[in-house]
């Protein structure tokens, strides 16, 4: 072999290996500045704690700062512009929750598309919702209810945190597969929703379960079913809405997303540490605490899940006669 062959090849081998080297160097050297995670809420309520907790994990593992910064406004659209819009350079994440998959539905107008513009790094956890009646209403199972909705159709008022929110389309969607007619009444956030319920102005609602547990445990509201597939261990004896409506699921969610481009690599970093923190066992102990249950996969395996509640909760805001805005 002649010297120029030898140094063609040897130059060729190093033109193959460098995309390897480089991908394993920008691996190794991420994050080379503090990340910014920006929430869609305030301060103070379970995403704020679930992006807190990830976030402090993260700072810990990989040797650099990952701050939380809350950009709540205009039903989580504000923060998710923000950030999605973002430079893709793992800089700047976001803690996607379930409004981003209602939302394309109730909002035609937005500057993002959240399933062309958003990278899925991670998924978190669920949380189930619990269905709820005031001690009054005369049903203590879900048959008994649709039962009593149907005698009555309009008269039960169930209430929500507000138009697009998990807690409205749950309902939605419990109407719709239950064919019943209740009266939908809208409050600002799931707070605000709960002294009409416990007075029994409103007579039910989906509640999100840690929120809803204090006052099913007090005996102040009746819990019927989780909005889970399976039961939960937190409400032994309350069955799934599924085993009476089967296929009926609804759940809140939580996992880390990107702006569209982000390196894969840096992808892949986040993704293994999202993982190793929900397989941490003092990790899924506070998860379990707030209710949640864990979620973890492949960012291909997020993707798939976001387009495929993208679709269902569509269909369902179609039937609900919600206009979009």
């Amino acid at each position: 072999m002649t010297l120029r062959r030898r140094s063609f090849l040897q130059l060729a081998t190093s033109a193959v290996a460098l995309p390897a080297v480089s991908r394993t160097a920008l691996a190794q050297s991420y994050p080379k500045r503090p990340v910014k995670l920006i929430v869609t809420v305030p301060a103070g309520g379970s995403p704020d704690i679930i992006g807190r907790l990830i976030a402090k994990w993260l700072s810990e593992k990989l040797g650099q700062n990952f701050l939380v910064e809350n950009k709540p406004g205009a039903s989580t659209n504000l923060g998710t512009e923000l950030a999605l819009k973002a430079a893709p350079s793992g800089d700047t994440l976001l803690l996607a929750m379930s409004s981003n998959a209602i939302n394309p539905a109730l909002y035609t107008h937005l500057n993002f598309n959240f399933i062309r513009d958003a990278e899925p790094v991670a998924s978190i956890s669920t949380i189930p919702l619990v269905m709820v009646v005031h001690p009054s209403v005369a049903a203590k199972t879900v048959p008994e209810f649709i039962a009593l909705a149907k005698s009555e159709p309009g008269k039960l008022n169930i209430a929500s945190g507000g138009t697009g929110t998990p807690l409205f389309v749950a309902a939605a969607l419990f109407k719709m597969m239950a064919d019943v007619k209740l009266t939908d009444v809208l409050y600002q956030g799931e707070g605000a929703a709960y002294p009409d319920l416990l007075s029994g102005r409103t007579q039910a609602m989906f509640g999100v379960m840690p929120a809803a547990l204090p006052y099913i445990r007090a005996g102040k509201l009746r819990a019927l079913a989780v909005t889970s597939a399976k039961a939960q261990p937190e409400l032994p004896g309350v069955p799934p809405v599924a085993q009476f409506l089967p296929g009926y699921e609804a759940l809140g969610w939580y996992g880390i997303v990107a702006p569209k481009g982000t390196p894969k690599d840096v992808v892949e970093v986040l993704n293994k540490q999202v993982n190793a923190a929900l397989a941490d066992p003092a990790m899924r102990k506070r998860f379990t605490d707030l209710g949640c249950d864990v979620f973890t996969g492949t960012p291909a395996d997020f993707e798939k899940f976001i387009r495929s509640e993208t679709e269902k909760w569509a269909k369902v805001i179609k039937f609900a006669g919600v206009k979009p805005n």
